[in-house]
This record gives structure tokens, sequence and C-alpha cells, in this order.
């Protein structure tokens, strides 16, 4: 019985310790949701407001703009970890307002390949330009040594996240 009694107190503070991690690690996850969406949301406005653009477009002319020579168009959704169909009325359009093509792979016909136009090209380095001011705008509270490192401890974040879906994934 008096083991018991020992015992008790070490695996009640596991318990509550363990609890407390949890309780730590949901905070961190909510302020990390709270900080996105507050900023998606300011940056999807502007982009509406100032451009008639919508953020998805955006997200693509930035793929393309990283590939000169073009994209293979079922790698798009890959990079962007969308569906292919929900990103194909966003291409659609893209197309339509002439700020990519997308023409068959000379070596598969099968294949898409979609390419930035020279006025989507000029078009989205405006908008770029725009989308960095209203960043530094919205973290201008933030001296540049806290913003490095709250980047280094969100990298170390990311890394966990990696490695405990990687651990999940081994068999």
């Amino acid at each position: 019985m008096a083991l018991a009694k020992e015992s008790s107190p070490a695996s009640s503070r596991k318990a509550t310790d363990a609890e407390a991690e949890y309780r730590a690690q949901t905070r961190l996850w909510l302020r990390l949701l709270a900080c996105t969406s507050m900023i998606e949301s300011e940056l999807r406005r502007r982009f509406r407001e100032e451009y008639d653009f919508t953020m998805p477009r955006f997200d693509v002319l930035a793929q393309l703009d990283r590939e000169p020579s073009g994209l293979v168009l079922g790698e798009l959704p890959k990079r962007l970890m969308v569906s292919a169909g929900n990103l194909t009325p966003i291409v659609d359009r893209l197309v339509e307002d002439g700020y990519i093509t997308r023409t068959p792979s000379h070596l598969d016909r099968r294949v898409q390949i979609v390419c930035m136009t020279v006025e989507g090209r000029k078009t989205f380095r405006r908008m770029a330009k725009s989308h960095g001011a209203w960043l530094a705008e919205l973290l201008a509270d933030l001296p540049m040594d806290r913003l490095d490192g709250l980047v280094g401890e969100l990298d170390d974040v990311k890394s966990a996240v990696r490695d405990a879906l990687q651990r999940r994934e081994r068999p």
C-alpha cells in the first residue's frame, strides 16, 4: 500500500506534465493558425481590391516565375499542394486573361506545358513587389533580430513535424 501512495504523486505529476505539454502544443498550433489566417486574409483583400486578382492565381504565377522555360501542368498541383481539379479553373482563367500559355509537349502530346507570358511576368512582378511591401507593413513592429529568431524557431517546428510524419509513414 505504501508503494502505491509513493508512485501515485509521480504518475500524477507525469499526467499533469503531459497535459501541460499538450496544452502548449495546442496553443502553438492555434497561434500559428491565427497568424496565418490574419495575414492571408489581409493579403487576399489587398490583391482583390488593388489588382482584382486572387491569391491562388498569384501563387500559380509565383511558381511559373521561378521556371522561365515553363512547367509541366501536372507539377503545379504538387508544388501548390492542391488538387488538379482545384487548379484547372485557375489555370484556365490565367490563360484566358493572357497571363500564361498552355501548350502540348513536343515529346508527349498528352502532357501540357504552362509558361508565363511577357504580360503575365510584368503583372506578377508588380504584384510581387506590392506583396512584399504589404508583408513588411504587417510585420513592421517586429525588429529584424526577432524575425530572424522566429524564422529559426519555425524551422525547428517544421523539422519536428516532418520528422514525426516520416516516423509515422515507416512500417
